[in-house]
């Protein structure tokens, strides 16, 4: 199972802190709404009994008094009653303009009440007021004013409906709960009942409501912070990425530091890998080179040994025939002095070749017009090549086909150089044809692994290369036929090897196919 980046994961638990802040808030509201919704609910089942009984406990006592309306009744009923009912005021309230049956002037009592309650009071309709759990010092004998709007809103509802209801306003720590009810058997005579519901979650719900609130801002910074470093982290870990791609890893220097403990480790790590990669490719290019001088060594060594065989015999043969030459007449001297001369010949190809690999191959590259080059060295092989009825042809519709840019159809080389390997690709393919048969030259431009390269193909219709010789034939000394060297293709390859390309023989269904591959550069 493919494991999820770092990057990815450090977004994903940002993710997930994001989504366990939301959740928090949620369950927070949810808790406050709830509880103080229910808190609500309590305080107005409080407030409605709260009233219900006074007005039930006033109609009993006026009943038996035989009294309609009295303050002093009205005081003893509310002081009786809510002493029972802790946190809970509450009074008498007739609408305005509304005379109560069998009033009376209100009168002054021995309780220390005002029977009309406040002035205040009497303007709204008011008529007794009492708060006998107060926790302040002294009695209170003044209606709230604060609350008096919500009072009335609740006693002219109970008017409109005649039946006992409650109304709240929520409140800074809580929410303040007013109920009324219409007195039984007196019309136009209400009580009410006024109290506080509880603050959310209980009286410690607004330190802890803070608390948690100053939880999450400081989780919601941390969260925030998180994502601007993992910002930044990515961002930098996109330059180091960008510093690292094949584009530029060929040409890879020192990697500046980004401020990043994690990822300047890193970069220092691959800044050490780096010089020492190059300092490894400088000693492999050393060693290359030895390799080469080696090989070149050895194959002189080979040579060494070939060469005594191959001249020994040459010389053998021109010895026999001067002696010939001697012995008889001088009408008879022609063929055997042809024949020395070939000899001589076979011998001087076996000293050139000797010299070319032992050699090294120095390379002087120039703007080359492959046309007429490719022309030009076809050219030189065409008479040897119809010595023995073989058709040799140069394709230059191949160079030409799909190219539009003149630039196209140029490339530099060293041409003096690629003329010897191209050279010992044309005669091997002369040597191998069959009589009738056809040599053809192709050049073209070809892109392989984003590089563009020249290819140069050398096709025949011979009897074409065994499939294990594929690799050994480019080895020195090693040939198909008794009178070769086995230099020439050797000889090539060293030189597509140093303009650093590769000499290697294509699979064909027919014949042979020898191609040189080396870089297209224009130099401008």
């Amino acid at each position: 199972m493919k494991r999820i980046s770092f990057a990815t994961q450090l977004v994903l638990l940002w993710a997930l802190v994001a989504v366990v802040c939301t959740l928090l808030v949620g369950i927070i509201w949810l808790l406050v709404e709830t509880d103080q919704s229910r808190q609500v609910s309590l305080a107005s089942q409080q407030s409605v009994a709260a009233c219900e009984h006074v007005a039930a406990r006033y109609s009993l006592s006026r009943q038996f008094a035989g009294i309609t309306y009295d303050t002093d009744l009205m005081h003893a009923v509310l002081d009786a009653v809510l002493i029972q009912a802790p946190k809970v005021e509450g009074g008498f309230w007739a609408p305005d303009g509304a005379s109560v049956a069998g009033s009376a002037p209100p009168v002054a009592t021995a309780s220390g009440h005002d029977a009309s309650a406040t002035s205040a009071g009497r303007a709204h309709g008011f008529l007794a007021y009492s708060f006998p759990t107060y926790e302040g010092t002294g009695i209170k004998q003044d209606i709230p004013e604060a609350e008096t709007p919500l009072i009335l809103r609740a006693l002219r509802r109970s008017v409109s409906v005649h039946t006992a209801l409650s109304d709240s306003v929520p409140g800074g720590a809580g929410a303040t709960v007013a109920s009324a009810c219409p007195v039984g058997g007196t019309p136009n005579l209400y009580a009410w009942t006024l109290t506080r519901a509880q603050a959310p979650l209980g009286p410690f719900g607004h330190v802890l409501v803070v608390t948690l609130a100053v939880v999450l801002t400081g989780i919601l910074v941390i969260a925030v912070v998180l994502g601007m470093a993992l910002r930044r982290w990515r961002q930098n870990l996109s330059k180091l990425e960008s510093s690292l791609s094949p584009a530029t890893a060929a040409s890879l220097n020192e990697l500046a530091l980004v401020g990043e403990p994690d990822l300047d480790k890193i970069i220092s790590a691959v800044n050490a890998f780096a010089a020492r990669s190059k300092a490894s490719q400088a000693r492999a290019a050393a060693l290359s080179e030895q390799l080469m001088q080696a090989e070149r060594f050895a194959s002189l060594g080979k040579l060494a040994a070939q060469m005594a065989h191959e001249i020994r015999n040459p010389l053998g043969a021109v010895r026999l025939k001067l002696e010939n030459v001697l012995a008889h007449d001088e009408g008879a001297q022609r063929q055997p002095l042809t024949s020395v001369l070939g000899q001589v010949e076979r011998i001087e190809t076996q000293v050139t070749s000797l010299l070319a690999l032992t050699q090294p191959v120095t390379l002087t590259k120039r703007r080359v017009n492959l046309a007429e080059w490719g022309a030009a060295i076809v050219g030189t092989h065409r008479e040897q090549a119809g010595s023995k009825r073989i058709s040799l042809t140069f394709d230059v519709e191949s160079l030409h086909a799909g190219q539009t840019d003149a630039g196209d159809r140029q490339a530099d080389f060293d041409p003096a150089q690629m003329t010897r390997a191209l050279d010992n690709l044309i005669l091997n393919a002369i040597r191998h044809a069959p009589p009738g048969g056809a040599v053809v030259v192709k050049m073209h431009r070809v892109t392989a692994a984003e590089a563009s390269l020249l290819r140069m193909e050398v096709t025949d219709n011979g009897p074409g290369v065994p499939a294990a010789d594929r690799e050994r034939i480019f080895e020195p000394f090693v040939t198909g036929r008794p009178e070769g060297s086995g230099l020439g293709l050797a000889i090539a390859r060293e030189i597509a090897t140093a303009h650093g390309g590769r000499a290697y023989v294509a699979e064909t269904d027919r014949g042979a196919c020898f191609i040189i591959e080396i870089p297209w550069h224009t130099y401008s």
